[in-house]
């Protein structure tokens, strides 16, 4: 699985973060993604975060 986040919709709430450290991070007032496959064990985490986000700007790619 891979995460993208859509910079123009981020607005940094850092909701995404607080669900899945190892995968997001806020990095100037924005989300970034610290991997380039999520991990399995990391999978459920990024859904719930992608699902939280207010402004939709998580994206999850099933391989």
């Amino acid at each position: 699985m891979k995460v993208r986040v859509d910079a123009d919709l981020c607005t940094g709430c850092g909701l995404c973060a607080d669900i899945c450290p190892e995968v997001l991070e806020i990095q100037d007032d924005i989300s970034v993604v610290l991997v380039d496959e999520v991990p399995e064990e990391q999978a459920d985490a990024v859904r719930e975060a992608a699902e939280v986000c207010p402004v939709e700007a998580i994206i999850v790619e099933d391989d």
